[in-house]
């Protein structure tokens, strides 16, 4: 082989070598790579029982270490929430002299943070070990590699620090609720009969909200089931007229709504639990889904992640402020000892108070952090809940899924038609706050 000949072929390997080792940049960069590691996160979240409430905290603290190491590296598109959340004060700087992949740094934020914030060590570490055998595998260097990690790291540490302050720990230890049996006030129920959730939840830090009370329903209906005139009486009434005769459409919409985490099956003497994803990990889900149909980038779906991750973190604290308020007796309890003790909703009630809807709350929330992201007319199948045996469902925008929402807690049995619709409405002014009050995109 002459000279010449063998440079060319050293030229064209090199060049191969080059493109081989530029393969990880590809992978890491695909917004699927980012969604997939939500819903690993999901997985997680479910297969250790964590209720709804806990989870929006796990899922908001990740999906804000991931955008602050995206929004670092893509600096003419993004900025940092730090000075923008309450109490954010600092977070980890990139050495820009470091050869740092941001995109694969967010995913190692990702699963740091959404480790460490409510699980034991090691619960993502399977599924982190794998990405980095792959990226490894398609090139990345270790100098690359080690850049990422150790900005990775940084950044979760800083958002780590910071989630400490917020006073989840010193909750943990708090008072359990006090089941009073009087009129109207809410007690455990069937067939579980499980203490109250998270009864100090408005104690939590939001995050935007200047205060768990920054928004108040009107006050709930006065428990009245004597007068067949009063509005507490015709709410029942309304619910048992149309819950007790559900179209098979109406039950789809109950159950694709249900997000359950830990239903209670009771067979005799046999007793198993039946886990889904609970209702932030379904909005967190639908998020995916809607990056994908937009085409979004990396960063892009990134940034929708964070920004309605922040917004079911802040409508829980609102909704959850409200619920231990007013202790209001759910309607299951109520039709049972006034009116039918056969009676059974269509969907197993939850363990907290009733008024008012969390579900219609967060999901109202999470609809205007997502329209002010991908718009209003938004077509999309929510094909979310196929996982477990539930057929999709087509909406024209997220605020029809949350009005959706609004009706699907109706039919389930569990809140009265007049909780959802406050529910809602405050989720609306909890995911405007969030719109109007962070500058994430520039």
């Amino acid at each position: 082989m002459s000279v010449r000949l063998f440079a060319l072929g050293f030229c064209f390997l090199a060049l191969m070598a080059c493109s081989n080792n530029a393969n990880y940049k590809k992978i890491v960069a695909n917004p699927q790579l980012f969604t997939n590691t939500v819903h690993e996160l999901n997985t997680v979240v479910m297969g250790n029982n964590f209720g709804p409430v806990v989870a929006s905290r796990n899922y908001a603290y990740a999906a804000i270490a991931a955008y602050e190491v995206s929004a670092a590296g893509y600096p003419k598109q993004y900025q940092s929430l730090q000075g923008q959340l309450n109490g954010l004060n600092v977070v980890a700087k990139p050495d820009t002299t470091q050869p740092i992949n941001y995109d694969f740094a967010a995913v190692l934020a990702y699963c740091k943070v959404g480790e460490a914030v409510t699980f034991p060590e090691g619960s993502m570490k399977t599924y982190v070990d794998s990405l980095v055998q792959l990226v490894n595998k398609n090139g990345m260097s270790n100098s690359v590699y080690t850049a990422t990690k150790n900005y990775a790291d940084a950044v979760a540490q800083s958002i780590i620090a910071w989630s400490k302050k917020d006073n989840y720990a010193e909750t943990r230890s708090m008072p359990k609720f006090a089941v009073i049996d009087s009129p109207g006030r809410w007690v455990p129920t069937p067939p579980a009969y499980a203490q109250a959730m998270e009864p100090h939840w408005n104690l939590i830090r939001p995050m935007v909200m200047d205060s768990a009370g920054q928004f108040r329903a009107e006050k709930p209906l006065p428990f009245n089931v004597t007068d067949k005139i009063s509005p507490y009486y015709l709410q029942v009434k309304m619910m048992l007229d149309s819950c007790t005769t559900l179209t098979p459409e109406q039950k789809h919409i109950a159950n694709f709504w249900d997000d359950n985490p830990g239903k209670l099956n009771v067979n005799g003497h046999t007793m198993f639990i039946f886990k889904k994803f609970s209702p932030p990990g379904h909005w967190m889900s639908v998020t995916g889904i809607a990056a994908k149909k937009a085409g979004a980038d990396f960063p892009e779906t990134v940034y929708a992640t964070a920004k309605t991750a922040i917004a079911l973190f802040d409508a829980f604290i609102q909704c959850w402020n409200e619920k231990y308020t007013y202790n209001t007796v759910r309607p299951e309890t109520v039709i049972n000892k006034y009116f039918d003790a056969n009676w059974r909703p269509e969907l197993q009630t939850p363990p907290f108070p009733e008024y008012t809807c969390g579900h219609c709350t967060i999901s109202a929330s999470a609809a205007e952090a997502l329209t002010s992201i991908f718009g209003d007319n938004f077509p999309y199948t929510d094909s979310t809940e196929l996982e477990f045996g539930i057929p999709s469902r087509n909406f024209t925008s997220f605020r029809q899924a949350a009005q959706e929402n609004e009706k699907a807690r109706f039919y389930g049995g569990l809140h009265y038609w007049y909780s959802c619709g406050q529910g809602h409405n405050s989720g609306i002014k909890v995911g405007n706050l969030v719109v109007e009050k962070l500058k994430m995109k520039k």
